[in-house]
Order: structure tokens, then C-alpha cells, then sequence
């Protein structure tokens, strides 16, 4: 073992902080667990979380139509992962987007929040076939197209 080598196995490493998070909360994928896997990490470093639902609206609308039912179900995730950054003393900026695709307006809010990591429910799809994804469009696109780190978060399992 050289020199070099010795003396990096001294040195401590340095943990990753990321100051700036971003959770897409959706109402089929479990939010309230990437939320919390999020405040942990936010806890640990004073970083700053940014909450964001998307409600897709669809083509033959205007992005501006009133979809009573979506926003009400956005606020309430909001309010929900409100509560969660709450109970670990993290501060949360909630935001609602609307766009005709939910990855698209997630990667887009990455780069305005300029947000260092995405924390992303990804519940696995049951993978009929050999080559099936994983995953659904949604997830595959932030994989694809995020600007920062993207960390997938598994929905717990019913036993």
C-alpha cells in the first residue's frame, strides 16, 4: 500500500449533504413515506424541502381548467406532508403544478428549486414478460432527465 493510499483511509469522510429536496407527492405511490425519508435527511443537514403535486391536466382541457376534485386532493397532500415536516422541525415549501405530464413538470421544478436531490416514491409495476420496466413512465422520465441526484423510494410491503 503506497503513501497516497494510507493517508486517504486517514482521512474522515465527508458526509452528502443536500440543502435543497424535492418530494413529488402523488396520491397512488405512498408520499407520506418518501416525505419522511426526505425529513430525515433534512433533519440532519438544516436543508430546506420543497413539496410539489402535479395535477395532470388532460390535452382536450386548458391548463387552467377547474379540476375541483384534483385540487382539492393536491391540498391535502400538501397539508399532509405539511404536518410530516413538521413533526421533525423541517422547513416546507409546498407547491402545486399543473401540466399535461407529471415527469416533465417534476424535472422542471427540480431545476427551479434548484433542488441538490429528488426523493421520489416509486412503487414497482408487477413486470409481466421479461422485458417489462420496472417502473412507470413517470419515474423512468425524473430517472432520465433530473438534473440533481435522484433518490427512489420503495412503498413498504403488507405483510
Amino acid at each position: 500500500m503506497g503513501v497516497r493510499a494510507a493517508k486517504s483511509l486517514l482521512r474522515p469522510r465527508r458526509s452528502i449533504a443536500y440543502r435543497r429536496i424535492l418530494v413529488p407527492l402523488g396520491a397512488e405511490a405512498e408520499p407520506e413515506h418518501a416525505m419522511a425519508v426526505a425529513c430525515r435527511l433534512a433533519a440532519e443537514h438544516g436543508s430546506s424541502i420543497t413539496a410539489v403535486t402535479v395535477i395532470e391536466v388532460p390535452v382536450q382541457l386548458p391548463l387552467d381548467a377547474h379540476m375541483h376534485e384534483e385540487e382539492a386532493e393536491a391540498r391535502r397532500l400538501l397539508a399532509q406532508a405539511d404536518a410530516v415536516a413538521g413533526s421533525y422541525g423541517v422547513r416546507l415549501i409546498g407547491r402545486v403544478s399543473r401540466a399535461r405530464d407529471a415527469g416533465t413538470a417534476i424535472v422542471e421544478e427540480a431545476v427551479r428549486a434548484d433542488a441538490e436531490l429528488v426523493v421520489l416514491s416509486a412503487p414497482r409495476k408487477r413486470r409481466i414478460g421479461r422485458h417489462a420496466r420496472p417502473f412507470g413512465r413517470t419515474v423512468r422520465f425524473v430517472l432520465e432527465r433530473a438534473p440533481c441526484r435522484v433518490l427512489l423510494v420503495m412503498p413498504r410491503r403488507e405483510p
